[in-house]
This record gives C-alpha cells, sequence and structure tokens, in this order.
C-alpha cells in the first residue's frame, strides 16, 4: 500500500537520497526513502509478520521437530530455511 507525502527536506536529506537512489539502482528518491527505511526502520517501529509467514515457520519447525525428534535446528539452518 501506497501513501502519498509531500515533504520540504534540506539539501543533506536530499543528497543522502540521491546517493542512495544510485547505489541500489531505484527509479526515484521515493523509493530511495523506502530502502532507507527498511534499512533503519526496524530500530524504532517493529515490522508485523505476516500471518502466512508466521504459518510456514510454524509448520517447518514442527516438520524439523518430527523428523529430528530432539536435535535442534542451527541458526545457520533457519536462516537458510527463511532465505536470510
Amino acid at each position: 500500500m501506497a501513501v502519498n507525502l509531500r515533504a520540504n527536506v534540506s539539501e543533506y536529506t536530499n543528497r543522502v537520497l540521491g546517493v542512495i537512489k544510485e547505489k541500489y539502482g531505484l527509479k526515484d528518491k521515493s523509493e530511495a526513502l523506502d530502502k532507507f527505511a527498511e534499512m533503519f526502520g526496524s530500530e524504532f517501529v517493529e515490522l508485523e509478520l505476516r500471518e502466512d509467514v508466521m504459518r510456514e515457520m510454524i509448520r517447518a519447525c514442527k516438520e524439523h521437530e518430527r523428523k529430528y525428534k530432539n536435535r535442534r535446528m542451527t541458526q545457520e539452518e533457519l536462516d537458510r530455511l527463511f532465505g536470510k
């Protein structure tokens, strides 16, 4: 969902958004602002997890428990499972 925003920003902020835009090959500065929020927003606001993602995580953990009994997943296995 997109929200329209009209904002006055400092010259420095404008330059930062321009650099992010170029560095990540984005179309415009609104995409650069989205990228900036994606990179640093979690320091201020927690991301909401989608219900389907949570269901998949629970299913994968139950499958692991069924398959391996008492063996725990390593952090690397969890990261690989969820595409990190």
